[in-house]
């Protein structure tokens, strides 16, 4: 299986991030996590600095990958979102089939609406961030909406059936529902 890679900016949802770091490695996912800030280290909207494995800059220049992955948070996805080389790789590799993508709570009204990907679908995030974004059908009652290609999220108690989404869409149903029992997530 290709890598995945989550990106994080200063200000982003540790809940989100964190979680789905740790629930795709229990399943056997290989997850990095890719600073755009210059430094590996990053420090979430509530003050705990995590460290990245890479610099976004230290990505192969081909980038392929299972799941390049927005946690939200703020200023994190208001970052992310005009952090233009992300962007270009978000939609480049969408188009030409090299990755799937997710994006979770202000994540997806930030930096994927921008990129036109969510245009005609339906998503979900935090409420109150789709305001004036007409181009996308927004649900944000609904925890997660999945496609084959695209999975979105309204918020950090979302992490983990976010997580659990991804790692159905790459692993199947049953592989989802063993992470979440042995995490206790479903009893």
């Amino acid at each position: 299986m290709k890598p995945s890679y989550i990106f994080l900016a200063d200000g982003f949802e540790e809940i989100e991030a964190l979680a789905t770091i740790d629930l795709m490695r229990r399943a056997g996912m290989i997850v990095v996590p890719v600073s755009v800030t210059g430094s590996t280290t990053v420090t979430g909207a509530n003050g705990i600095a995590t460290v990245a494995d890479i610099l976004f800059e230290e990505l192969p220049t081909d980038v392929e990958a299972e799941w390049l992955i927005c946690p939200g948070g703020l200023p994190g996805a208001s970052t992310l979102g005009s952090y233009q080389p992300l962007g270009k790789l978000i939609v480049d590799n969408l188009k030409a089939g090299k990755s799937k993508i997710a994006a979770i709570c202000a994540a997806p009204a930030m930096v994927l609406y921008p990129l036109g990907i969510l245009d005609g679908l339906t998503a979900t995030c935090y409420p109150g961030c789709e305001a004036g974004l007409d181009r996308t059908t927004w649900d944000t009652s609904r925890r997660v909406v999945a496609s084959d290609n695209i999975i979105t999220a309204n918020g950090p108690s979302s992490a983990f059936p976010f997580a659990l989404a991804i790692i159905a869409n790459s692993l199947g149903e049953d592989t989802a529902r063993q992470i979440g029992q042995g995490t206790l997530y479903y009893a």
